[in-house]
Order: structure tokens, then sequence, then C-alpha cells
């Protein structure tokens, strides 16, 4: 099953390697000079299949890390900096400046997000323009938020101004499977809030921030923005071990969450903003539009080969209907076309994590050893770069694909005869983030419901598990997540409520007249931003 070589599009092929030999600290792009990691996609661009040399990054370290950290924490200046008492309308034009700079990188970025962990070109090019839909969305956000705290509440003789306020320094992690949208999904609200920051590119998708460089090192007064490559252990544990952090923002394993808190020293004083992992079920009810169901569950599945947080990672379907379900299922997947990204209806594509081939047949192997049987032709067939989608019939608890987030292609079904089966098992699961039902008998969907609010943060109904729109809040409960993200309540996660009070009296009224008349203060301010 392996891809069949053909020539790739003039507009797609690597002509010129990247090698990143600059970040991005105290405001000034420095050269790099000491050692760099290569950066190899798993697609091949050879008709004998070898990995692709995309270029290098810096391979940094403690040194680096903790003058990434020095910078931030300057620029913020336990909040009397530049950044952190600007004029929101100030904050508001620089990142308006970094957007129109963005949008001139679009093709650039889009080609790497398809080389680096390969997307498909559609998918990557509906990540770049719901980013920047995003920062839009988050500008107005604010301004509307601004809006509402430009006046005073006066209660028991007392005036209040209360606006939102930064927390500090950022410390922003995000993963590869998303590498553009939710890395801004947690830098952006984090920065428009005066808040300064450190980011580290996630391990895949890293090359595709070197053209954004130029623009954050432009749009962003010095040391707000700091840039910085290599491991993650390498960088990040000397930065948080300092306790100078006051945001932990982290996109990814909350392994890799619970190690990074246990070494920050101040953790009463630390704020996390965390998506993490889940394990999303669908429960299909015997009453269920099959087509329908069977299309959400496709595209819930296998959407970037299943490599999302969101992904159905589990088929409950109900012992009534299985057997016609599973039949119709396979086949589906079986019909979905495996090839490059930018091969036009490509649906599978090669994944960009080398081990993951050989980790997704392990799961096959332990569930096919207790009982299940691989119920699609194709699936399970090998190539260097992918496994083909195997679908698993009948999976149970005991076996590693239903306990652990495969993250991949592979799809486990599990038969149920009573709804308090998949409720129980999800009240006994150690996440909690989102849930699909297909059905229409409303009598069975009302109590469902009721009870599936309380286990999971989004019940999605005949539909597939998904993030967006991103005005709508993104979490979970138990180990999936900590804080809400979304462009409304990001801003709030990344703040805390702030505000003068005065006494109602002429001495203090006379003052307050005189910091709104003469316009002295950017924190007092009434003004209303159009």
């Amino acid at each position: 099953m392996n891809i069949p070589f053909t020539e790739i599009p003039e507009a797609y092929k690597i002509h010129t390697l990247l090698h990143q030999n600059t970040y991005l600290v105290s405001g000034e792009l420095k050269p790099w000079k000491g050692e760099t990691t290569n950066v190899y996609s798993t697609i091949s661009s050879t008709r004998d299949y070898k990995p692709t040399l995309l270029g290098s990054i810096p391979n940094q370290g403690k040194e680096e890390a903790l003058e990434a950290l020095d910078s931030a924490c300057l620029a913020y200046n336990k909040g009397q900096g530049l950044w952190p008492t600007m004029k929101v309308s100030d904050r508001i034009k620089c990142m308006e400046t970094f957007v129109e700079m963005m949008k001139t990188k679009r093709e650039e970025v889009v080609k790497l997000l398809m080389w680096e962990i390969g997307k498909n070109l559609p998918d990557s090019q509906k990540e770049f323009d719901r980013t920047v839909d995003y920062i839009y969305d988050t500008i107005e956000d604010y301004k509307q938020m601004d809006r509402d705290s430009a006046k005073f509440n006066k209660s028991d003789g007392i005036y209040a101004h209360i606006r939102r306020g930064p927390l500090g320094v950022v410390l922003c992690l995000a993963p590869y499977n998303y590498p553009l949208n939710e890395t801004f999904c947690l830098l952006i609200p984090a920065l428009i809030m005066g808040n300064t920051a450190i980011f580290k590119p996630a391990k895949h998708g890293v090359l595709l921030i070197s053209p954004l460089l130029e623009a954050f090192h432009k749009s962003f007064p010095k040391g707000v923005v700091n840039i910085i490559f290599g491991r993650g252990r390498a960088v990040a544990s000397p930065i948080m071990e300092t306790g100078k952090i006051d945001v932990l923002a982290l996109i990814g394993n909350s392994t890799s969450a619970n190690a990074l808190q246990t070494i920050h020293p101040k953790k009463n004083r630390l704020r996390l903003v965390l998506g993490l992992e889940a394990k999303n079920p669908a429960i299909v009810l015997p009453d269920a539009d099959l087509n329908l169901t069977i299309d959400e569950c496709i595209a819930g599945t296998l959407s970037f080969n299943g490599q999302r947080c969101t992904a159905l990672k589990v088929l409950y379907v109900h012992n009534d209907i299985v057997d016609e379900f599973k039949k119709r299922f396979a086949l589906r997947v079986d019909a979905l076309k495996f090839g490059n990204p930018w091969e036009p209806g490509v649906k599978l594509t090669p994944l960009p994590e080398k081990d993951k081939p050989a980790y997704i047949q392990e799961l096959i192997e332990d569930a096919t050893k207790q009982g299940a049987k691989i119920i699609n032709e194709k699936g399970g067939v090998r190539t260097e770069n992918y496994i083909f989608p195997a679908v698993l019939y009948p999976a149970n608890k005991s076996m590693r694909v239903y306990k652990e987030e495969q993250f991949g292609p592979i799809i486990p079904i599990v038969p149920f005869n009573k709804i308090s089966e998949p409720l129980d098992d999800m009240a006994e699961s150690n996440y909690g983030q989102q849930v699909s039902v297909f059905g229409k008998n409303v009598n069975k969907l009302a109590p469902l419901i009721d009870t599936l609010v309380n286990l999971v943060c989004r019940v999605n109904l005949n539909s597939s598990c998904q993030r967006g729109p991103d005005v709508y809040p993104f979490t979970g409960r138990k180990d999936s997540a900590f804080s809400t993200l979304s462009v409304h309540d990001a801003l709030r996660s990344f703040s805390i409520r702030t505000f003068v009070a005065s006494k109602d009296n002429d001495y203090n009224n006379s003052i307050l007249k005189e910091l709104l008349d003469k316009k002295s203060s950017n924190f007092i301010s009434t003004d209303y931003i159009l």
C-alpha cells in the first residue's frame, strides 16, 4: 500500500532547505551559532522511500531558556513594564500589525504544515485561515471587554473602576497536531491582555513558525515575545524551576503538565491553562440515522488520521444495529484515499511521528490477542510512514486501545445492550472532554443528555466531536483540561479582575474627574474604543 510515486507539484516542492539560525529574545533576532537539530518529514520526495530533510533548528538549552525568561521578566517588570501598563488601544494596534504581516506568509506556512505534519492541503489552509480569524475575533472581543469596563460602579458609597489585568510571565507550549492554531489560541490572548511570553514551538511543526519570526519581532515591544527552540525538557524545565513563571499554558499531555507543575517552587502562585488528552466516545443508539452517523463517525475518528484530542476514539454501538453499522463503517474506511497532502481528495496522509505506525501495530496485536478482529480489509496494512486505519470489533475494557489515547488511525467498536454500560465507563474514565450521541427518540435522549453534561463539557448531538466554532467554550473535566479556551474565555483565563476603589466624596471625585479629563491614566479611562 505504498503511495505510488507521482511528481510533486512545483508549488509544493522543497527547493531550499530552511535552516532556522536565529531566535527571538530581548527584541532581537539573535544569530545562533551552536548545535542544531535536523528537521525531517516522513513524506518522501523520491521514488524509493526515504524521509525528506526540510532544514534545521537551534538545539538550545538552559542558558538560552533563562535568557528568554530574563527578557520576558524584564519586559513585564513586575507589572511596571511598557507592555502591561500600555493603553488597550495601543496593544490592539500591535496585534493588528502582527496579523497583517502574518497574512503575507500564508503560502509558506501552509506548505510547511503539509511537509512537517502531513496535514492535507485543505486542512492546512483552513488552519491558517482559522488562526487569522481567531486573532481578529480576539481583538474584537477585547475591544468589547474594554467598552464594558469603561465605566464606574457604585455600591455602599464606594466607586469602583473594574478592569481585567495581566497575570505576568507566560510559558507557552503547544502541540504538533495544530502547531499554528493551538499555539496562537494560547499566545494571542495571553499577549493582548498585557502578559509577556516565552514560546517554544512543538517538536513537529516547528519550522512553520520561522516565516513568522520577523512579524513577532517587528510588531511587539522588546521582550514581550520570546521564541526559543529545543527539546521541551531541556528548555521548559529550567524556566519552571526558577519560580518566575506566572502562567503555564500548555496543550499536550497531562504527564508533561504534571511534571512541569511539580518543579515550580511556588505552585500556589502558578496559574494553569491546560488542554490535555481525551478519550471521546460516540454512543450510537438503536434509532440512529446510520447514514448520518457513519458520515460523522468517519470524520470524527479519522480527520487528520485521528491525531486530535477531540477525535472520536471509541465507538459504543447498540447491539440491535452493530452488525449493520460495522459492515458499512468498515467499507467506508477502506474507501478513504491515502496519499500525499497536496493530492486532490486525499483523506489519509503520512504520519509525522516515525514511531507511530509501530505503536498502532502494538495496539492492534494486543486487541486481536484478546478477541478483537480487524473487520476492514485494509486495516493494519503498513508502509514506511503509515498504517492503514484498523477497525477493531468487538473491543473491550481489557484492551490497550480502550485505555490509551491512541492519537492515530485505529478505531475500536464496543457493542452495548444497556445505556448504563457506556455511561458507567465514562464515569470511571480519567477523561471528560466531549461525547457524540446519535439518536432521535427524545424520551431516550433527554435523560441521557442530563447525565452526559455532568461527565463531559460538550455533548454533540448527531455530530462528531470538535473544538470549534472558536467562540464556544473549549475545556474538559478530570485529566482533559484546566481553564477554558475560546475567544471569550481565553482572555479571562490569562487575566485577573483588578480595580480602583474610591469613596464618594468631593475630594476623591475631583481627583477622578481630573484623571479622566486629562487622560493621564491608561487604566482609569472611560474612552470608548471603536
